[in-house]
């Protein structure tokens, strides 16, 4: 019998209205945003009437699509769907601490409200951008960036895909290198060269806030974006270390295969990750949540 994981999708995937929908039908999850608004007020009223650009700001996309994916989570928990294992893409991983109890779901709201804060703050420091390079190995990704002062490898995400950070300066002539390489560079809907070494100050500044929060060894394997394995010590250190380090996401999800896991279930507004992990592996179930609720109907 194979087990089944969750796993909570990053920036990227936000849209207008998301949310509307499950609040709508499933009271778990609207007392799920009822909570984020009482702790942030207008987090709700951003998720379901806010503008794309408003949803593009970092401080505004994280605890917008922490609240999604805890209410998306809190939904199927009450329909008796319980993860054998979770993990998430860099914010995403805030969810899924909460969800294996690292902390509870109020002190991850407030983490991830303070986490895009300080994101936020470090972007708004130097002209970046993110990219997303296709059609290259990971190693060539790697050796295109040793080219570059400022350009950093900062997910790895799937065969064939690498994502980098950096300073906008370079971006024209590293794109022209990646094509140059054969591979293609298509830039993503962030603001901020997140998980690289531009964002140190902000994950020194998250140390400490996760240093006041009450930690606790959580219920269920949660897997670490620092070293693709499941924690195992420091939650606050990884916690903390995440933000400026590269997310090792097909690592993760190779690993959670290797310990049994054949079914996938995205929690987050879309399917970036149904469609990594088809890459890591076509042999497992992917699914978003959304497609996975139609079918407990």
């Amino acid at each position: 019998m194979g087990k089944i994981a969750f796993v909570f999708s990053g920036q990227g995937d936000q849209y207008p209205g998301m949310g509307k929908a499950l609040a709508g039908q499933y009271p778990a999850a609207a007392a799920v945003f009822e909570m984020c608004d009482g702790i942030r007020p207008g987090t709700s009223a951003q998720c379901f009437e806010g503008t794309e650009e408003q949803l593009k700001e970092t401080k505004n996309t994280q605890p917008c699509l922490f609240a999604l994916e805890l209410a998306a989570a809190s939904v199927l928990a009450e329909k008796g769907v319980r993860p054998e294992a979770v993990a998430g893409f860099s914010l995403g991983e805030i969810a899924a601490a909460a969800v294996a109890g690292i902390f509870d779901r109020e002190s991850g709201f407030r983490l991830v409200c303070r986490r895009g804060e300080l994101m936020q703050r470090e972007a708004e420091k130097y002209d970046t951008f993110m990219a997303a390079v296709v059609k290259l190995a990971p190693e060539q990704v790697q050796e295109l960036c040793a080219g570059f002062e400022g350009i950093y490898p900062v997910n790895f995400n799937c065969p064939g895909q690498t994502t980098v950070s950096g300073l906008a300066a370079q971006r024209a002539d590293f794109f022209a290198a990646v094509k140059e390489a054969g591979g293609k560079a298509i830039p993503l809907k962030v603001r901020g060269a997140f998980h690289s070494p531009l964002m140190e100050p902000a994950a020194a500044d998250f140390g400490e806030e996760l240093r006041k929060t009450a930690l606790r060894p959580g219920a269920i394997p949660l897997y670490s974006n620092v070293t693709g394995e499941p924690y195992n010590g420091d939650a606050a250190a990884l916690l903390s270390r995440q933000i400026c380090s590269p997310v090792r996401w097909e690592k993760i999800i190779r690993n959670m295969i290797a310990a049994g896991i054949d079914t996938f279930v995205e929690i987050g507004p879309g399917r970036t990750l149904v469609n990594m992990i088809g890459k890591i592996d076509p042999g497992v179930t992917a699914i978003p949540v959304s497609e996975y609720l139609e079918g407990l109907e």
